[in-house]
């Protein structure tokens, strides 16, 4: 994984294959990525590199990612939720998400044109985060009734999954009630049982 943002923004992230050479996502989106992080800097962030990408902070405290994805790139709000959005381009970068938020990009010209809006969406997130505002905890997602039949077959199973970081086990259990079948739901849990005593999250072959 990447570790130096000059990399990033010449190799990409380091986490496939296509990492170093030209069709890594980073060349595609090279030109707005570059106007993004051009405006980040501008706001006074102070930029590291975190998980393989861009990201920038205030006093400590996480503020904003860049990144490219396949089809755009974004910038990324780590307590996006918490903002006013009062132009209504932010969105949750995926169904489950429920704390970050994120502005997607596919042209530079629209980078530009929104310029100074970014810049005003991260001055509000850096009051934000210096006002010491927290995202309200959602209520736990439910156990689906065949992960608790796996748990009474596989007593480990459940020591495993409780020993799990709570973003963790809301990440599995998200992830297998989501199917309407039940046989589906037990597949996934058969299929993730080793993942689980091997203490991991459903997204960690990202990240590792």
């Amino acid at each position: 994984m990447t570790k130096n943002v000059e990399t990033y923004f010449l190799e990409g992230c380091g986490r496939c294959s296509l990492g170093g050479t030209p069709e890594c996502k980073v060349h595609r989106w090279q030109h707005e990525l570059a106007a993004l992080r051009r405006i980040v800097l501008e706001s006074g962030l102070i930029e590291e590199c975190k998980w393989g990408v861009p990201c920038y902070t205030f006093q400590g405290k996480n503020i904003v990612m860049v990144s490219a994805l396949k089809e755009y790139c974004v910038i990324s709000f780590f307590k996006g939720s918490l903002l006013h959005d009062e132009h209504g381009i932010l969105t949750f970068p995926g169904p489950n998400a429920q704390v970050d938020k994120v502005i997607r990009f596919n042209r530079l010209e629209d980078i530009l044109k929104m310029a100074e809006w970014i810049k005003a969406y991260i001055f509000e997130a850096i009051e934000v985060e210096h006002a010491g505002l927290k995202v309200p905890k959602s209520s736990a997602p439910v156990i689906p009734e065949e992960l608790k039949r796996k748990f009474e077959e596989v007593p480990a199973l459940q020591a495993a999954f409780e020993a799990l970081t709570p973003g963790r086990q809301r990440g599995w259990l998200l992830y297998f009630s989501q199917p309407k079948q039940a046989q589906t739901r037990l597949s996934r849990i058969e299929k993730s049982i080793q993942k689980i005593m091997n203490g991991e999250g459903l997204h960690d072959k990202y990240s590792s």
